[in-house]
């Protein structure tokens, strides 16, 4: 059965220059990317070294009347926020995106106390990171227009470190180049008003996973994230974040991670297949026998433009997952039908 080590947590995953590798369980203190020493073989002054990092924040949340997708994103050649937000009941689909040039903003560099804000007529999205309370709050409200809703939503996140246990990996590219990522999953609180409708939500029926990733990523970076949340037979909360990617030695330390119950079982490297098309059922194996899942795309996106040196083929999709998944303590956990997102991401920048 597989397994990994599990470090105990320190302030930073540089050292001396250089980039740690490894799996901790808890956010590290500081993440910042600039103090790895020459990162690339020409000495590239900061500003330069600074738009390779690429750094955003995701919130993925499902509850028993809604699934809702969230992020934002700094490429530093340009910045994202985008929202989905799925009503199960309506069958309405919010979506807002909005694309800013260049770097005008950077993500926090530590979880423990920090915020972003981004804002706009109509649209405002607040994000504070708050891991000394045990919480990350997430404020939105998007504005109504012809072509869309309106949204409100105060959510908070019960980030408990009694009950639950986060991931937090920092993976090679080569030897100075690294991602880092930080995952949770957890019980969520709080209130939306969407379309007019409003939903309190029940900490005992919804859950969210929030990661925050930061990384030198290839100039042609390719990734696929496959994401489950929700309850399973014995009305236990379960979920996980599964990826492959770019990133060196998978079998030492990856992204891959499954809760249950607010526990963490670390899961071995993947590969998710598509035989039939992004559109068709997915199919996703380990050679560990902790992994067998198929995917099946319900309500899929699309986002492509080639501008220049710059291209994005994004496929999201809104599904179901089916299979089966094994736990630290060699558990079966039945997957039927769990909603989730599918998400095939070629990125050159």
């Amino acid at each position: 059965m597989y397994t990994r080590e599990i470090q105990a947590p320190q302030g930073t995953p540089i050292e001396k220059g250089k980039p740690l590798q490894g799996t901790w369980v808890s956010a590290f203190n500081e993440v910042d990317l600039l103090n790895i020493h020459r990162p690339f073989s020409f000495p590239f002054p900061k500003w330069m070294r600074d738009y390779r990092i690429k750094e955003w924040e995701t919130f993925i949340i499902n509850s028993d009347c809604f699934f809702l997708e969230a992020m934002l994103a700094n490429m530093k050649y340009y910045r994202m926020a985008q929202v989905y937000v799925y009503d199960k009941e309506t069958k309405k689909l919010l979506q807002f995106r909005k694309t800013i040039p260049l770097n005008g903003w950077k993500l926090p560099r530590d979880l423990y106390n920090s915020s972003i804000i981004s804002q706009s007529y109509g649209f405002f999205f607040r994000i504070h990171n708050w891991l000394y309370a045990d919480t990350i709050k997430i404020d939105l409200d998007i504005k109504a227009t012809r072509k869309r809703p309106s949204f409100t939503a105060h959510l908070e996140y019960d980030l408990d470190r009694k009950k639950i246990t986060p991931m937090a990996v920092n993976l090679p590219f080569s030897e100075r180049r690294c991602m880092y990522a930080y995952k949770v999953l957890a019980a969520l609180r709080g209130d939306m008003v969407f379309e007019g409708r409003h939903i309190s939500l029940d900490p005992a029926k919804t859950l969210g996973i929030f990661g925050d990733i930061k990384g030198f990523f290839p100039y042609r970076m390719y990734s696929v994230w496959c994401t489950g949340l929700g309850f399973d037979a014995e009305n236990r909360s379960f979920g996980f974040s599964i990826v492959e990617n770019q990133t060196k030695e998978t079998n030492k330390n990856n992204e891959n991670a499954l809760w249950v119950e607010g526990r963490l079982t670390p899961l071995p490297p993947v590969r998710i297949t598509m035989p039939e098309g992004v559109d068709k059922e997915w199919v996703i194996q380990d050679v560990e026998g902790m992994v067998d899942l198929t995917f099946t795309p319900q309500v899929p996106r699309r986002t492509a433009f080639n501008i220049l040196l710059t291209r994005i083929d994004h496929d999201t999709a809104l599904g179901y997952f089916n299979g089966m998944l094994i736990n630290s303590e060699e558990k079966k956990i039945q997957v039927r039908n769990l909603w989730g997102l599918g998400e095939k991401l070629y990125l050159r920048i």
